[in-house]
């Protein structure tokens, strides 16, 4: 879906190959490389100077009471690589995160830390850049000393940006505990097909150029809200991810939607998947929306069937 856009000139060369602190997907013209027209939609002009070129981004929400907030960090301790380590939308009024995003290319791939490396167990903390009171406590709102059953005002704390995707630097690591990263998930979704997926988003990390991902819960709609916690925080009734893989001069991607439920049988995750397209429309988020027209069309609309075999399901 588009809105109207303004025309960009950059580089076809990525920013992962070596760009460092660079924000832009695209670079400016060097060492002879050809250029390409990127195209920034008109809803991300409102965002950071991120938020317009980055492919990860969706159309950021025109509602006044949202707010983007970028999170840099070293990505990568050997080679000192810093960046963007995830983005986010949150809504102030909603006190909630609307999604995730970021990037797995070669230096955020590393495994430079481990989760068990904190002394004191898992680092939660709040989000520096988002009212503290807004946030969901970090101890008390969620637990796993109750039943985290749907019905219930306990959760256990469910990674967006999962901790095992950031392992290259303490610092991006530690980033992944704050509170606007953590959305309430029930016991069996959190660790089933929730974490499946995640999995496999670092195998197809590796396995591409560069992986774009936007994951997040759904906000929006009270149909889609399954309850709240005891700090009257949204819990999503669906959870979604929605991917972009480059590698070489070809792109694809595909979406994935999962009921916020707590069975210990999941199924195979390929029931999950669907095109762009239908996960924006079950969503209400328009995904990787700085692509061209052309390539966002081609690549947005692929028959599912074709999709489950693009991507090995």
């Amino acid at each position: 879906m588009k809105t109207l856009k303004t025309t960009l000139l950059f580089s076809a060369a990525l920013v992962l190959f070596g760009c460092g602190d660079d924000y832009n997907d695209y670079n400016p013209r060097k060492n002879g490389q050809t250029t390409t027209t990127v195209t920034t939609d008109s809803r991300q002009l409102k965002g950071p100077a991120e938020a317009k070129s980055n492919l990860e981004f969706p159309a950021l929400s025109q509602a006044s009471s949202s707010e983007v907030i970028v999170h840099y960090a070293v990505l990568n301790s050997k080679t000192n690589e810093r960046g963007v380590n995830y983005s986010l939308e949150w809504d102030h009024t909603k006190k909630a995160t609307r999604w995730v995003c970021y990037k797995m290319y070669s230096a955020t791939n590393a495994s430079n830390w481990s989760r068990s490396n904190w002394s004191n167990g898992d680092p939660w903390n709040y989000d520096p850049d988002v009212p503290q009171n807004e946030q969901q406590e970090t101890y008390n709102e969620l637990s796993k000393t109750n039943p985290p059953l749907a019905n219930s005002s306990y959760y256990e704390k469910g990674h967006i940006l999962a901790s095992a995707d950031r392992l290259g630097s303490q610092e991006a690591n530690g980033q992944t505990y704050y509170m606007t990263n953590i959305y309430p998930m029930v016991h069996n979704f959190n660790v089933g097909a929730w974490a499946t997926l995640e999995g496999r988003v670092r195998t197809w990390a590796k396995q591409s150029d560069t992986l774009y991902v936007c994951k997040g819960g759904t906000i929006d709609s009270n149909d889609k809200i399954l309850g709240y916690t005891k700090g009257n925080h949204i819990v999503p009734k669906f959870f979604y991810m929605a991917l972009l893989s480059k590698k070489g001069s070809t792109m694809k991607a595909i979406g994935f939607l999962l009921e916020h439920l707590d069975p210990t049988d999941w199924g195979p995750i390929s029931g999950y998947a669907r095109n762009i397209q239908q996960l924006e429309r079950e969503t209400g988020i328009d995904f990787f929306c700085n692509l061209p027209d052309d390539t966002e069309n081609e690549i947005e609309t692929v028959e599912t069937s074709q999709l489950i075999t693009d991507w090995k399901l």
